[in-house]
This record gives structure tokens, C-alpha cells and sequence, in this order.
């Protein structure tokens, strides 16, 4: 890979964004063409951090399969259904691919359920040493490097591109472009769907229900709203969502982000004047 393309968007998961950006570098980056049809992107997180100092940071999770090279813990991670904390200390790297979602189904060559909140090592699914290809990443020079190795591991095993990650990421965008779809039922007959249909495509090509991606979507826009400094009228906030009641939108909320809503806009505004 001679070029890296970089995403520049903020990225949409990361707790506190603000306090994130203080404690290590994130860069994304875009896959080359023959890639493209699996992954939607490579992210690396890169930190030094003075001596006695860790910081836990939390990530929303995504419909997506993860492939992570990690010092001593490289593995493919499943969706994982609730949030995800990595404490960083001392100095460190990680690179890791971000499979689009339905991306991972034919190297997995199995339901995606079956991976859900689940790892796996490399090397039952990619061949070659597992050890070594996680040298080869995160000992490579530069990042460019470090995405040519991880690239190199993924060619191994390329499976044929399938038609249905393209029908999976058509719904996906029909349902962030729609924030009025708070059902499965909606999602479905936007989709052209019925609703058994729509279900067994996302256990089978996603590893999660439509219901959850849909919940989980809608829980990230308020985060990041809130963490952009918007103050919206919380209850106004949960019935927009889909929820019955702002008591259950905020036990979901604390329990995804970590604090309730009004207390996770606080700590970003603190973040974001440090």
C-alpha cells in the first residue's frame, strides 16, 4: 500500500472523544480496491503515556467483525454486543480491520451468530503463524507498512465478494439516514423485506437481530449529540429513540456509555476545556 487515504470524519463510538484525543493518536484508513468488498476500513490507535498514568477508553459497539493485531492478544473479534474498554498504559499500538457489516460471513464461511461476542486466532481462518504475522504488523516501520502486512494476512483467504454485503450495508445506510425507524418492522418494509427475512439475514450475515442494530444506532446518535455539547430535552430524546419512557432510555444509556446522559454531556464539555 503506497497511498494511505485517510477518513477524516470523526469517528462515531468512541466515548468522550475529547478526552480520547488526549490520550492516544486514532488514524483510519481506506482499504485498497481488492479489499474493499470486505473491509470498511483500517484503524490504529498509537499511545504513550507518562509512567503511572492509564486511561480506559470505551467504544460503542458496531453491526462489524474486527480483526485486531494486539501484542500478545491479536485475534478476529465478533461483534461484540455491549461496550468494549481497553486500558492503555505505557506505550503501545494497535492495528486493527473493521470487516463491513456482512464482510466477515465468507471468511468465516459459518453463520455470523456464531462468532457474536466471541474471538477467534488467525490462524484456523487465515493460515500461516499467527505469532508471526502479529510481528510483521506491529514491528513493521510506518503505518504504510503495518497496513501492507495486515493486508498480506487477509489475501490468504480472500473469499469471492457476495452480493448480500452490498443488500446489508444498502439497509444499514436506509437506517442512518432514517432516524424515524425505531422497529424492526419499519426497517423491514423499508427494505423490501419481510420482517422473518430481514432477521435471518442479520444473524446470518451480521450476528445480530435487527432490533439491536437499530437500538444501538439510535444510542450512538445520542452520544454523540451529547457529546458535541447538544442539550436536548431528554424525554423529547428517548421518544424520538423508541423508547416508552426517558427511565429506560437512561438506564440503557448509562449502561452502554458508562454515565447517564446529562452526566456524560458534563464530562465531555470538561474533556473539550482541558
Amino acid at each position: 500500500m503506497s497511498t494511505l487515504h485517510a477518513l477524516t470524519e470523526a469517528p462515531k463510538g468512541v466515548v468522550n472523544p475529547a478526552a480520547a484525543q488526549q490520550a492516544f493518536r486514532l488514524e483510519r484508513y481506506l482499504p485498497e480496491a481488492d479489499l474493499a468488498p470486505f473491509l470498511d476500513f483500517f484503524w490504529l490507535v498509537e499511545w504513550r503515556l507518562p509512567e503511572g498514568v492509564t486511561h480506559v477508553q470505551r467504544t460503542l459497539p458496531h453491526p462489524c467483525v474486527n480483526l485486531v493485531f494486539d501484542r500478545e492478544r491479536t485475534a478476529v473479534f465478533g461483534v461484540v454486543t455491549g461496550a468494549f474498554d481497553y486500558t492503555l498504559q505505557g506505550s503501545g499500538k494497535v492495528l486493527g480491520l473493521r470487516f463491513r457489516a456482512g464482510g466477515f460471513r465468507g471468511f468465516l464461511g459459518d453463520k455470523l451468530k456464531t462468532l457474536t461476542d466471541r474471538t477467534m486466532p488467525l490462524a484456523p481462518l487465515f493460515g500461516g503463524d499467527g505469532a508471526a504475522d502479529e510481528r510483521a504488523v506491529l514491528d513493521a516501520v510506518d503505518d504504510a507498512a503495518m497496513l501492507a502486512a495486515a493486508g498480506a494476512v487477509l489475501r490468504r483467504a480472500l473469499p469471492p465478494a457476495d452480493a448480500q454485503v452490498e443488500r446489508i450495508d444498502a439497509i444499514l445506510a436506509l437506517l442512518r439516514a432514517r432516524p424515524d425507524i425505531t422497529r424492526a418492522e419499519q426497517l423491514a418494509e423499508q427494505a423490501g423485506l419481510g420482517l422473518r427475512s430481514l432477521q435471518q439475514l442479520f444473524m446470518d450475515y451480521v450476528g445480530v437481530s435487527p432490533k439491536w442494530a437499530i437500538r444501538r444506532n439510535r444510542l450512538q446518535d445520542a452520544a454523540d449529540r451529547l457529546a458535541k455539547g447538544d442539550e436536548p430535552d431528554l424525554a423529547k430524546l428517548a421518544q424520538a429513540l423508541g423508547y416508552f419512557d426517558q427511565a429506560h432510555f437512561t438506564s440503557d444509556f448509562e449502561k452502554l456509555v458508562g454515565k447517564p446522559p446529562a452526566d456524560y454531556r458534563r464530562s465531555c464539555q470538561a474533556a473539550n476545556n482541558r
